[in-house]
């Protein structure tokens, strides 16, 4: 069974940094492409940053230049460094993995964590 377990949130100053991290099992981690999304208060969620398990990488405009995600196979783990952390960043953060098998073509699950909730206040 997947599991998907976010962790790193919490309260920073605007100008601030965090870094989340999501670590997962039940899966051959070096196969899955990860993203991170986030959703605040009365808005939909969104996509933030997504890292391919070839190792590219993409990243909501809002984000570019900010934020890092990076991804660790050895320790089955992805990253998302945050800096220069603005108000408009809060949100609860969602590690998501598309799970791929060895050997099977495309994805064939797409589990989530339960959220890590990033305050960025003053």
């Amino acid at each position: 069974q997947v599991q998907v377990v976010e962790s790193g949130g919490g309260l920073v100053q605007p100008g601030g940094s965090l870094r989340l991290s999501c670590v997962v099992s039940g899966s051959a981690f070096s196969f899955n492409d990860m993203a991170w999304y986030r959703q605040a208060p009365g808005k939909q969620r969104e996509s933030v940053a997504r890292i391919f398990s070839g190792g590219s990488t993409t990243y909501a405009d809002s984000v570019k230049g900010r934020f890092t995600i990076s991804r660790d196979n050895a320790k089955n783990t992805v990253y998302l460094q945050m800096n220069s952390l603005k108000v408009a960043d809060t949100a609860v953060y969602y590690c998501k993995a598309y799970v791929r098998e060895p050997g099977i073509a495309g994805i064939i699950g797409n589990y989530w964590g339960q959220g890590t909730q990033v305050t960025v206040s003053s």
